[in-house]
């Protein structure tokens, strides 16, 4: 994989705003696309976003309210009208099949595969998911990318005599090469060691929870809720949300390198004051924004806004 980018498609909770829409998420990465809620209104974000919906591979959903799942149906069938053809797996909650089952006509002639409660295995990566403290079953996800192999030194290798061509191959593959001469070159003499694939991870909605710091230990970038600030600390806990400063702490406890805030409040117009209470615990800390979005670079394991 190249860069990964992380774009939001919607930053706010429970309803839209004339600055945020309700919650989705992207990651893309080699011209994929894994989507991650898909609140009402997430198919005009995607049109109005650089991210083809023809390139989705999967989808994920974090619980069955409104807000996290009512732009599924119009996705599902504009994707059937757009031509698609390979089968579409959408992984969630129990209970997101029979939602989906509910639909009158899907408009899904090329299929759709439900995974309830389930990990995803793909091309070069997979997706976990474990349960969080919401007021109904919602799960966290992690995108975790496969470690990649050790950089390659081209000009070790030649120092030591190795022909350019299927030696150079194998050696990258991990295997030993013998040399005309007869010498046997083993892959670490040329091959770095193994780095570790990148790690993102989203949390929504939900308090602070152990899981919540299990799922991110060590994340690239955490993408957590902070739908309220400390001034309505005393709201969070019954609704099953989190403010912000006590996603930063989650973040600090996780170890992880950066951590973004977001499902805001429709209350909160300006949210400078949510990331000062985050920052004041975790400085590396960022505010989402619909279509914004930050890149996680494969080296080093940083990550950047870029809008």
């Amino acid at each position: 994989m190249q860069d990964v980018r992380v774009v939001f498609l919607g930053t706010g909770s429970a309803t839209p705003s004339r600055e945020r829409n309700v919650a989705a998420m992207a990651i893309a990465f080699d011209g994929r696309t894994l989507l991650f809620d898909c609140g009402e209104a997430t198919q005009h974000q995607l049109m109005r976003s650089d991210l083809a919906p023809s390139s989705i591979e999967a989808i994920f959903i974090t619980h069955l309210h409104g807000d996290h799942l009512y732009g599924l149906p119009g996705l599902i069938a504009t994707l059937g009208l757009y031509g698609r053809e390979r089968l579409l797996p959408i992984y969630g909650p129990p209970g997101l099949r029979r939602f989906l089952a509910a639909l009158p006509y899907p408009g899904a002639p090329y299929g759709v595969e439900v995974h309830e409660a389930a990990d995803c295995f793909g091309d070069g990566y997979r997706v976990v998911h474990r349960l969080l403290d919401h007021t109904v079953p919602c799960f966290g996800y992690s995108f975790l990318e496969d470690d990649r192999p050790g950089r390659f030194d081209v000009e070790s290798a030649r120092a030591l005599g190795v022909p350019e061509g299927p030696l150079f191959g194998a050696l990258q593959r991990g295997s030993a090469v013998t040399l005309p001469s007869g010498r046997v070159i083993e892959p670490a003499s040329v091959v770095g060691p193994t780095r570790p694939g990148r790690r993102i991870v989203y949390c929504t909605d939900t308090r602070p929870c152990a899981a919540s710091i299990e799922l991110a230990r060590d994340a690239d970038l955490l993408v957590h809720e902070a739908t309220y600030g400390d001034d309505m600390a005393a709201e969070a806990a019954p609704r099953g949300h989190s403010t912000a400063a006590e996603a930063a702490r989650i973040a600090k406890a996780a170890g992880v390198r950066q951590l973004v805030l977001t499902h805001f409040s429709a209350r909160y117009r300006d949210v400078a004051p949510l990331l000062a209470d985050a920052q004041a615990v975790f400085p590396a800390s960022e505010v989402a924004a619909d279509f914004a979005a930050f890149v996680v670079h494969a080296t080093p394991s940083t990550s950047s806004s870029s809008g």
